[in-house]
């Protein structure tokens, strides 16, 4: 178990909207789609570019690489087109409060 780290409050992120965070060595995107928070790895896998700059599909739950056009699943990290094939971390989120609270392996 590692490290439960505040991001943000709830209300600072608006459903559809992406925000890059950066917590020591872990560059993560975060996502809100309604009530829902996901985080993820910031990183295209493809290649070094910023997920949270990409726009967030709120019906697919994905978020597109804004370079490539990669598009990852918000829940489990998967790539699910090209040219990404490698999948990127996606950590656990929780509420608390109005605290967004993400878990650090």
């Amino acid at each position: 178990m590692g490290d439960t780290v505040r991001l943000c409050g709830r209300d600072e992120l608006s459903s559809g909207e992406a925000r890059r965070f950066d917590i020591g060595a872990h560059r993560i995107a975060l996502v809100r789609i309604e009530d829902d928070f996901h985080a993820i790895g910031d990183i295209c896998s493809h290649e070094d570019y910023s997920l949270s700059e990409g726009e967030v599909l709120v019906d697919a739950c994905e978020i597109e690489c804004w370079k490539h056009g990669s598009m990852f699943d918000l829940v489990t990290g998967d790539p699910r087109s090209l040219p990404a094939t490698k999948p990127v971390p996606v950590y656990s989120v929780r509420v608390d409060g109005d605290d967004v609270l993400v878990e650090l392996p």
